[in-house]
């Protein structure tokens, strides 16, 4: 199965210029966790999660209207190809404990975003067996990896 298959399509995005509010308020309107953060051209540059716009508010003590995306959002972006399949997204949503990656196209434009609710959603429209390699099993497993606790800092008060 490939991503084109289950991924969500029509994903809203902003620019690194942009300020968190107007993160927000993409985030707000559309019921996402997150927005993938492009360039002039399209090309996926980062990522930006509900959490990254809660952390950055706590440790700037600004208002989102004063903080820029960039201050806030990942640095190294991972992404798959929309003929990728589903197994390889799964692998590396493992390996970089993401619950949510971008997808692009051949000229790394953005044309989507896979999650694990796209995840579950296709496989329970698909029942409980397998179908080309999406199972409940690999779905636990994803889960299961990006939940494995990581060295996170120390905060101070």
């Amino acid at each position: 199965m490939n991503i084109s298959e289950v991924m969500t399509r029509n994903v809203r995005s902003c620019s690194a210029g942009d300020h968190l509010d107007y993160a927000a308020r993409l985030m707000w309107e559309n019921d996402c966790g997150c927005v993938p953060v492009v360039d002039g051209d399209g090309h996926v540059t980062a990522m930006l999660t509900d959490r990254d716009i809660c952390m950055a508010a706590y440790t700037q003590n600004q208002p989102l209207s004063q903080i820029p995306v960039e201050s806030a959002s990942s640095r190294g972006v991972f992404f798959a190809r929309t003929g990728d399949s589903v197994e390889t997204a799964e692998r590396l949503m493992q390996m970089k404990q993401v619950r949510r990656i971008p997808i692009v196209d051949d000229d790394q434009h953005l044309v989507g975003i896979l999650s694990l609710n796209d995840l579950a959603r296709a496989q329970h429209s698909f029942g409980r067996k397998a179908h080309n390699g999406l199972s409940t099993d690999s779905i636990a497993d994803t889960i299961a990896a990006i939940g494995e606790p990581r060295t996170r800092p120390t905060m101070t008060a």
